[in-house]
Protein backbone atom coordinates (compact mmCIF):
# COMPACT_ATOMS: atom_id res chain seq x y z
CA UNK A 1 0.00 0.00 0.00
CA UNK A 2 1.08 3.32 -1.47
CA UNK A 3 2.27 6.10 1.51
CA UNK A 4 3.48 9.40 1.05
CA UNK A 5 6.96 9.12 2.57
CA UNK A 6 7.28 6.48 -0.55
CA UNK A 7 10.54 7.02 -2.60
CA UNK A 8 9.19 8.67 -6.36
CA UNK A 9 11.19 9.94 -8.92
CA UNK A 10 10.51 12.93 -11.11
CA UNK A 11 7.84 12.76 -14.26
CA UNK A 12 10.62 13.66 -16.64
CA UNK A 13 12.99 10.77 -15.22
CA UNK A 14 9.79 8.20 -15.54
CA UNK A 15 9.33 8.71 -18.65
CA UNK A 16 12.66 7.53 -19.60
CA UNK A 17 12.15 4.49 -17.49
CA UNK A 18 10.69 2.05 -19.98
CA UNK A 19 9.45 -1.24 -18.91
CA UNK A 20 10.64 -0.18 -15.30
CA UNK A 21 8.20 -0.01 -12.14
CA UNK A 22 8.33 3.36 -10.44
CA UNK A 23 6.63 5.38 -7.93
CA UNK A 24 5.75 9.33 -9.01
CA UNK A 25 4.02 12.21 -6.84
CA UNK A 26 2.17 15.01 -8.41
CA UNK A 27 -1.38 16.06 -9.17
CA UNK A 28 -3.93 15.41 -11.52
CA UNK A 29 -4.07 17.55 -14.83
CA UNK A 30 -6.53 16.10 -16.80
CA UNK A 31 -9.01 12.83 -16.06
CA UNK A 32 -11.12 10.96 -18.11
CA UNK A 33 -13.36 7.82 -18.17
CA UNK A 34 -13.89 5.44 -20.41
CA UNK A 35 -15.16 1.50 -19.77
CA UNK A 36 -13.45 0.62 -16.76
CA UNK A 37 -10.61 2.79 -17.28
CA UNK A 38 -9.27 6.38 -15.96
CA UNK A 39 -7.06 8.01 -18.54
CA UNK A 40 -5.02 10.89 -15.57
CA UNK A 41 -2.41 12.89 -16.83
CA UNK A 42 -0.45 13.68 -14.23
CA UNK A 43 1.47 16.54 -13.66
CA UNK A 44 5.08 17.68 -11.35
CA UNK A 45 7.46 20.25 -11.84
CA UNK A 46 9.13 18.39 -14.45
CA UNK A 47 6.53 17.75 -17.16
CA UNK A 48 3.46 15.23 -17.47
CA UNK A 49 2.72 11.93 -17.93
CA UNK A 50 -0.61 10.08 -18.79
CA UNK A 51 -1.40 7.22 -16.22
CA UNK A 52 -4.07 4.48 -17.04
CA UNK A 53 -5.83 3.39 -13.98
CA UNK A 54 -7.85 0.21 -14.33
CA UNK A 55 -10.65 -0.47 -11.85
CA UNK A 56 -9.90 -4.36 -12.13
CA UNK A 57 -6.31 -4.10 -11.29
CA UNK A 58 -7.21 -1.59 -8.15
CA UNK A 59 -8.67 -2.32 -4.80
CA UNK A 60 -12.07 -1.04 -4.37
CA UNK A 61 -11.18 2.10 -1.91
CA UNK A 62 -8.25 3.19 -4.72
CA UNK A 63 -10.68 2.98 -7.61
CA UNK A 64 -13.50 4.97 -5.59
CA UNK A 65 -11.03 7.57 -4.55
CA UNK A 66 -9.23 7.93 -7.90
CA UNK A 67 -12.66 8.20 -9.88
CA UNK A 68 -14.04 10.39 -7.36
CA UNK A 69 -11.05 12.86 -7.26
CA UNK A 70 -10.82 16.30 -8.80
CA UNK A 71 -8.94 17.99 -11.04
CA UNK A 72 -5.28 19.26 -9.20
CA UNK A 73 -6.02 16.76 -6.44
CA UNK A 74 -2.53 15.83 -5.29
CA UNK A 75 -1.54 11.64 -6.09
CA UNK A 76 0.65 9.19 -5.48
CA UNK A 77 1.13 6.24 -8.31
CA UNK A 78 3.03 3.07 -8.37
CA UNK A 79 3.36 1.59 -11.99
CA UNK A 80 5.03 0.95 -15.30
CA UNK A 81 5.99 3.26 -18.02
CA UNK A 82 5.67 1.93 -21.52
CA UNK A 83 5.67 3.32 -24.74
CA UNK A 84 2.55 4.45 -26.47
CA UNK A 85 1.80 7.00 -29.22
CA UNK A 86 -1.31 7.70 -28.69
CA UNK A 87 -0.38 9.28 -24.98
CA UNK A 88 1.08 13.00 -24.67
CA UNK A 89 4.83 13.03 -25.17
CA UNK A 90 4.33 8.80 -26.98
CA UNK A 91 4.79 7.26 -23.01
CA UNK A 92 2.38 6.26 -20.14
CA UNK A 93 1.99 4.60 -17.33
CA UNK A 94 0.11 1.46 -16.27
CA UNK A 95 -0.52 1.94 -12.26
CA UNK A 96 -0.53 -0.53 -10.27
CA UNK A 97 -1.32 0.75 -7.47
CA UNK A 98 -2.94 4.56 -6.29
CA UNK A 99 -2.90 7.13 -3.38
CA UNK A 100 -5.27 10.23 -3.71
CA UNK A 101 -3.15 12.50 -1.03
CA UNK A 102 -6.09 14.73 -0.75
CA UNK A 103 -8.62 15.54 -3.19
CA UNK A 104 -10.67 18.56 -2.02
CA UNK A 105 -12.81 20.56 -3.48
CA UNK A 106 -13.81 21.07 -7.29
CA UNK A 107 -10.74 23.40 -8.91
CA UNK A 108 -12.53 26.62 -9.92
CA UNK A 109 -10.14 27.44 -13.30
CA UNK A 110 -12.02 26.29 -16.28
CA UNK A 111 -10.68 26.43 -20.03
CA UNK A 112 -11.82 29.94 -21.39
CA UNK A 113 -11.90 32.00 -18.13
CA UNK A 114 -11.17 36.00 -18.12
CA UNK A 115 -7.35 37.47 -17.60
CA UNK A 116 -8.68 39.56 -14.43
CA UNK A 117 -10.39 35.86 -13.15
CA UNK A 118 -7.33 34.48 -13.52
CA UNK A 119 -5.25 37.34 -11.63
CA UNK A 120 -8.25 36.85 -8.61
CA UNK A 121 -7.31 33.28 -8.54
CA UNK A 122 -3.48 33.59 -9.53
CA UNK A 123 -2.52 31.83 -6.26
CA UNK A 124 -4.25 28.56 -8.16
CA UNK A 125 -3.44 29.64 -11.98
CA UNK A 126 0.09 29.40 -11.20
CA UNK A 127 -0.26 25.53 -11.55
CA UNK A 128 -1.28 26.24 -15.17
CA UNK A 129 1.11 24.99 -17.91
CA UNK A 130 1.91 28.45 -19.19
CA UNK A 131 3.05 29.67 -15.40
CA UNK A 132 5.59 27.46 -14.97
CA UNK A 133 7.13 27.46 -17.63
CA UNK A 134 7.48 31.59 -17.17
CA UNK A 135 8.11 31.00 -13.68
CA UNK A 136 10.75 28.41 -14.62
CA UNK A 137 12.00 30.34 -17.20
CA UNK A 138 12.27 33.67 -14.56
CA UNK A 139 14.43 31.56 -12.06
CA UNK A 140 17.02 30.57 -14.56
CA UNK A 141 17.56 34.29 -15.44
CA UNK A 142 17.91 35.16 -12.50
CA UNK A 143 20.32 32.81 -11.96
CA UNK A 144 22.44 33.37 -15.25
CA UNK A 145 22.13 37.27 -14.22
CA UNK A 146 23.68 36.18 -10.81
CA UNK A 147 26.38 33.62 -12.54
CA UNK A 148 27.54 36.46 -14.82
CA UNK A 149 28.35 39.09 -12.17
CA UNK A 150 29.71 36.60 -10.12
CA UNK A 151 32.09 35.12 -12.34
CA UNK A 152 33.15 39.28 -13.53
CA UNK A 153 34.31 39.23 -9.34
CA UNK A 154 31.42 41.38 -8.31
CA UNK A 155 30.18 41.71 -4.92
CA UNK A 156 26.35 41.35 -4.38
CA UNK A 157 25.48 43.73 -1.80
CA UNK A 158 21.88 44.28 0.21
CA UNK A 159 20.45 47.63 0.54
CA UNK A 160 17.59 48.83 2.23
CA UNK A 161 14.27 49.21 0.69
CA UNK A 162 12.80 52.00 3.15
CA UNK A 163 13.97 55.32 2.52
CA UNK A 164 14.25 58.51 3.17
CA UNK A 165 14.60 59.82 -0.55
CA UNK A 166 13.89 58.67 -3.66
CA UNK A 167 17.01 57.08 -6.08
CA UNK A 168 15.48 59.30 -9.37
CA UNK A 169 13.75 62.37 -9.31
CA UNK A 170 11.98 61.61 -5.92
CA UNK A 171 7.98 61.58 -7.64
CA UNK A 172 5.99 58.33 -7.73
CA UNK A 173 7.26 57.43 -4.85
CA UNK A 174 5.33 54.91 -2.27
CA UNK A 175 4.98 56.71 1.14
CA UNK A 176 5.12 54.70 4.50
CA UNK A 177 5.02 55.65 7.93
CA UNK A 178 8.50 54.46 9.38
CA UNK A 179 7.65 54.89 13.19
CA UNK A 180 6.99 58.68 13.90
CA UNK A 181 8.89 59.81 10.54
CA UNK A 182 7.31 59.70 6.85
CA UNK A 183 9.60 57.39 4.50
CA UNK A 184 9.13 55.94 0.89
CA UNK A 185 9.35 52.44 -0.50
CA UNK A 186 12.69 52.75 -2.52
CA UNK A 187 12.54 53.29 -6.47
CA UNK A 188 16.13 52.31 -6.56
CA UNK A 189 18.79 50.95 -4.65
CA UNK A 190 21.56 52.74 -7.17
CA UNK A 191 22.55 55.41 -5.08
CA UNK A 192 23.40 52.64 -2.10
CA UNK A 193 25.49 50.65 -4.58
CA UNK A 194 27.40 53.61 -4.85
CA UNK A 195 28.05 53.33 -1.93
CA UNK A 196 29.64 50.55 -1.48
CA UNK A 197 31.96 50.48 -5.09
CA UNK A 198 34.28 52.91 -2.64
CA UNK A 199 35.24 49.78 -0.84
CA UNK A 200 34.53 46.35 -3.24
CA UNK A 201 34.73 48.37 -6.80
CA UNK A 202 32.01 46.02 -8.26
CA UNK A 203 28.63 45.35 -6.69
CA UNK A 204 25.40 44.84 -7.65
CA UNK A 205 22.45 44.73 -6.01
CA UNK A 206 18.95 42.67 -6.78
CA UNK A 207 16.02 43.45 -4.77
CA UNK A 208 12.63 44.45 -5.47
CA UNK A 209 11.72 48.67 -6.80
CA UNK A 210 8.49 49.99 -6.24
CA UNK A 211 7.53 53.23 -8.85
CA UNK A 212 3.34 54.71 -7.94
CA UNK A 213 3.42 55.00 -11.99
CA UNK A 214 -0.22 55.66 -12.32
CA UNK A 215 0.37 53.33 -16.17
CA UNK A 216 -1.85 50.64 -16.96
CA UNK A 217 0.81 50.02 -19.93
CA UNK A 218 1.47 46.16 -20.57
CA UNK A 219 4.83 46.81 -19.62
CA UNK A 220 4.69 48.32 -16.23
CA UNK A 221 4.37 46.91 -12.64
CA UNK A 222 4.42 48.84 -9.20
CA UNK A 223 6.49 46.41 -7.45
CA UNK A 224 9.50 44.87 -9.82
CA UNK A 225 12.97 43.04 -9.42
CA UNK A 226 15.67 45.51 -10.28
CA UNK A 227 19.32 44.20 -11.17
CA UNK A 228 21.21 47.34 -10.76
CA UNK A 229 25.25 47.02 -10.83
CA UNK A 230 27.71 49.50 -9.90
CA UNK A 231 31.33 49.91 -11.55
CA UNK A 232 34.44 51.80 -10.00
CA UNK A 233 36.60 53.85 -12.78
CA UNK A 234 33.76 52.67 -15.59
CA UNK A 235 32.42 55.29 -18.30
CA UNK A 236 29.58 55.47 -20.46
CA UNK A 237 31.03 53.25 -23.23
CA UNK A 238 32.38 50.44 -20.95
CA UNK A 239 28.81 50.84 -19.26
CA UNK A 240 27.45 49.51 -22.29
CA UNK A 241 29.80 47.00 -23.69
CA UNK A 242 29.16 45.80 -20.02
CA UNK A 243 25.34 45.88 -20.93
CA UNK A 244 25.41 43.93 -23.66
CA UNK A 245 27.98 40.87 -22.22
CA UNK A 246 25.54 40.94 -19.68
CA UNK A 247 22.02 40.26 -21.56
CA UNK A 248 23.63 38.33 -24.74
CA UNK A 249 24.73 35.78 -21.93
CA UNK A 250 21.48 35.78 -20.20
CA UNK A 251 19.76 35.09 -23.74
CA UNK A 252 22.81 32.52 -25.11
CA UNK A 253 22.60 30.30 -22.28
CA UNK A 254 18.59 30.26 -22.00
CA UNK A 255 18.03 29.55 -25.62
CA UNK A 256 20.97 26.31 -24.88
CA UNK A 257 19.94 24.90 -21.87
CA UNK A 258 16.06 24.97 -21.93
CA UNK A 259 15.02 25.23 -25.62
CA UNK A 260 11.80 23.24 -24.35
CA UNK A 261 10.56 26.47 -22.34
CA UNK A 262 11.05 29.03 -25.46
CA UNK A 263 9.15 26.60 -27.79
CA UNK A 264 6.43 26.76 -25.55
CA UNK A 265 5.80 30.17 -25.82
CA UNK A 266 6.24 29.97 -29.67
CA UNK A 267 10.18 31.61 -30.04
CA UNK A 268 12.54 30.20 -31.51
CA UNK A 269 16.18 29.39 -29.44
CA UNK A 270 18.13 30.33 -32.31
CA UNK A 271 16.72 33.89 -31.86
CA UNK A 272 17.87 34.56 -28.93
CA UNK A 273 21.30 32.98 -29.86
CA UNK A 274 21.78 35.08 -32.69
CA UNK A 275 21.36 37.98 -29.84
CA UNK A 276 25.83 38.44 -29.70
CA UNK A 277 27.20 42.12 -29.34
CA UNK A 278 27.50 44.90 -30.58
CA UNK A 279 23.92 46.26 -30.26
CA UNK A 280 23.39 48.87 -32.34
CA UNK A 281 23.58 52.73 -30.62
CA UNK A 282 21.74 55.57 -31.73
CA UNK A 283 22.27 58.90 -30.18
CA UNK A 284 18.86 60.67 -29.04
CA UNK A 285 19.23 62.92 -31.95
CA UNK A 286 19.79 60.23 -34.47
CA UNK A 287 16.50 58.63 -32.74
CA UNK A 288 14.65 61.60 -32.80
CA UNK A 289 14.89 61.81 -36.54
CA UNK A 290 14.44 58.44 -37.34
CA UNK A 291 10.89 58.74 -35.42
CA UNK A 292 10.36 61.91 -37.20
CA UNK A 293 10.82 59.73 -40.64
CA UNK A 294 8.77 57.03 -39.41
CA UNK A 295 5.96 59.41 -38.67
CA UNK A 296 5.54 60.57 -35.39
CA UNK A 297 5.31 64.25 -33.91
CA UNK A 298 7.90 63.59 -31.30
CA UNK A 299 10.37 66.72 -30.83
CA UNK A 300 13.65 67.03 -29.61
CA UNK A 301 13.13 67.40 -25.75
CA UNK A 302 11.00 64.79 -25.45
CA UNK A 303 10.50 61.64 -24.10
CA UNK A 304 9.37 58.26 -25.54
CA UNK A 305 6.66 56.11 -24.69
CA UNK A 306 5.38 52.74 -25.41
CA UNK A 307 4.76 53.85 -29.29
CA UNK A 308 8.27 55.26 -29.53
CA UNK A 309 10.13 52.64 -28.46
CA UNK A 310 8.25 50.17 -30.32
CA UNK A 311 8.79 52.25 -34.05
CA UNK A 312 12.24 52.24 -32.86
CA UNK A 313 12.63 48.57 -32.44
CA UNK A 314 9.80 47.15 -34.62
CA UNK A 315 12.13 45.99 -36.89
CA UNK A 316 14.72 45.15 -34.47
CA UNK A 317 16.32 41.74 -33.72
CA UNK A 318 18.25 42.58 -31.03
CA UNK A 319 18.14 45.18 -28.43
CA UNK A 320 19.58 48.84 -29.67
CA UNK A 321 21.13 51.87 -27.21
CA UNK A 322 19.62 54.88 -27.39
CA UNK A 323 22.31 56.98 -25.83
CA UNK A 324 22.97 60.69 -24.80
CA UNK A 325 19.46 62.01 -23.47
CA UNK A 326 18.74 65.85 -22.96
CA UNK A 327 19.49 66.63 -19.18
CA UNK A 328 16.32 68.06 -18.59
CA UNK A 329 14.39 64.72 -18.86
CA UNK A 330 17.01 62.72 -16.82
CA UNK A 331 18.10 62.28 -13.11
CA UNK A 332 20.32 64.43 -11.19
CA UNK A 333 22.98 62.43 -11.23
CA UNK A 334 23.86 62.08 -14.67
CA UNK A 335 26.86 64.24 -15.39
CA UNK A 336 26.35 66.43 -18.56
CA UNK A 337 27.77 65.44 -21.60
CA UNK A 338 31.38 67.72 -22.19
CA UNK A 339 30.72 67.66 -26.08
CA UNK A 340 26.92 68.58 -26.20
CA UNK A 341 25.92 70.66 -22.64
CA UNK A 342 22.00 69.76 -23.64
CA UNK A 343 22.42 66.19 -22.69
CA UNK A 344 23.93 63.89 -20.79
CA UNK A 345 25.53 60.54 -20.63
CA UNK A 346 23.49 58.17 -20.36
CA UNK A 347 22.27 55.12 -22.46
CA UNK A 348 18.60 53.29 -22.12
CA UNK A 349 18.85 49.78 -23.93
CA UNK A 350 15.87 48.81 -25.71
CA UNK A 351 14.27 45.29 -26.07
CA UNK A 352 13.67 44.44 -29.90
CA UNK A 353 10.03 44.12 -31.29
CA UNK A 354 8.35 46.88 -29.05
CA UNK A 355 9.34 45.24 -25.63
CA UNK A 356 10.47 48.30 -24.80
CA UNK A 357 13.36 49.97 -22.35
CA UNK A 358 15.18 47.24 -19.88
CA UNK A 359 17.86 49.05 -18.60
CA UNK A 360 18.25 52.71 -18.32
CA UNK A 361 22.28 53.64 -17.36
CA UNK A 362 24.49 56.14 -17.32
CA UNK A 363 27.76 57.52 -15.60
CA UNK A 364 27.82 59.34 -12.10
CA UNK A 365 28.24 62.62 -11.58
CA UNK A 366 31.60 61.79 -9.13
CA UNK A 367 32.35 65.55 -8.23
CA UNK A 368 31.54 67.58 -5.22
CA UNK A 369 30.56 70.83 -6.89
CA UNK A 370 28.68 69.44 -10.19
CA UNK A 371 26.46 67.03 -8.11
CA UNK A 372 25.51 69.81 -5.67
CA UNK A 373 24.88 72.63 -8.25
CA UNK A 374 22.52 70.30 -9.65
CA UNK A 375 20.57 69.06 -7.21
CA UNK A 376 20.07 72.83 -6.30
CA UNK A 377 18.86 73.53 -10.16
CA UNK A 378 16.23 71.00 -9.05
CA UNK A 379 14.89 72.35 -5.49
CA UNK A 380 16.12 68.94 -4.11
CA UNK A 381 16.34 68.59 -0.12
CA UNK A 382 19.93 68.15 0.43
CA UNK A 383 19.73 67.23 3.94
CA UNK A 384 17.93 64.00 2.70
CA UNK A 385 21.14 63.36 0.74
CA UNK A 386 23.37 64.24 2.99
CA UNK A 387 25.38 60.77 2.67
CA UNK A 388 24.99 60.51 -0.95
CA UNK A 389 27.12 63.93 -1.64
CA UNK A 390 29.52 62.73 0.91
CA UNK A 391 30.89 60.29 -0.93
CA UNK A 392 32.45 62.89 -3.71
CA UNK A 393 34.03 64.39 -0.65
CA UNK A 394 36.47 61.35 -0.19
CA UNK A 395 37.92 59.53 -2.50
CA UNK A 396 35.81 60.06 -5.25
CA UNK A 397 35.95 57.93 -8.43
CA UNK A 398 34.20 58.30 -12.14
CA UNK A 399 32.19 55.27 -12.02
CA UNK A 400 29.05 54.44 -14.26
CA UNK A 401 26.19 51.75 -13.62
CA UNK A 402 22.54 50.58 -14.83
CA UNK A 403 19.46 49.31 -13.63
CA UNK A 404 18.02 46.29 -15.46
CA UNK A 405 13.91 45.68 -14.78
CA UNK A 406 14.19 41.45 -14.93
CA UNK A 407 10.53 41.11 -15.31
CA UNK A 408 10.74 43.06 -18.48
CA UNK A 409 13.88 40.83 -19.72
CA UNK A 410 10.97 37.46 -19.42
CA UNK A 411 8.76 39.63 -21.26
CA UNK A 412 10.57 40.10 -24.04
CA UNK A 413 12.66 36.62 -24.04
CA UNK A 414 9.01 34.83 -23.89
CA UNK A 415 7.64 37.23 -26.35
CA UNK A 416 4.74 37.60 -23.35
CA UNK A 417 1.42 39.94 -24.17
CA UNK A 418 1.80 41.35 -20.68
CA UNK A 419 4.43 42.17 -18.16
CA UNK A 420 1.96 40.60 -15.06
CA UNK A 421 3.01 37.40 -16.56
CA UNK A 422 6.66 37.41 -15.86
CA UNK A 423 6.01 37.92 -12.29
CA UNK A 424 4.25 35.50 -9.60
CA UNK A 425 1.86 38.16 -8.05
CA UNK A 426 2.07 41.20 -9.95
CA UNK A 427 1.38 44.26 -8.29
CA UNK A 428 -0.10 47.23 -11.04
CA UNK A 429 -2.49 50.04 -10.20
CA UNK A 430 -5.64 48.19 -9.58
CA UNK A 431 -4.48 44.76 -8.37
CA UNK A 432 -2.61 44.48 -4.25
CA UNK A 433 -4.17 40.83 -4.18
CA UNK A 434 -3.54 37.91 -3.89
Amino acid sequence: MLKTGVKSVPISKAKASESKEVVIKGWIYRKRSSGGKIFAVVRDRTGIIQCIIDKSAMSESAWNAIDSAYLESSIIIKGTVKKDERAPDGVEMEAKDVLVVHSGEQFPITEYQSPEFLLDVRHLWLRSQRMIMAMKARSYIFRYARDFLDKQGFFEITPPLVTVAGGETGADLFEVKYFDQKAYLTESSQLYSEAMIYSLEKVYSFAPSYRAEKSRTVKHLAEYWHLEPEMAYFNNAMNMKFQEKLVSGIANKLAKEHPDILKFFSVEPDSLIKIRPPFKRLSYDQAIALLQEKGSDKKWGDDFGVEEEKLLTENEDKPIFVYNWPKEIKAFYMPVNPKDERTVLCADMLAPHGHGEIIGSSEREWRYEELVKRMKELNMNLDNYSWYIDLRKYGSVPHAGFGLGIERVIKWMLNLDHIRDAIPFPRVINRLTP
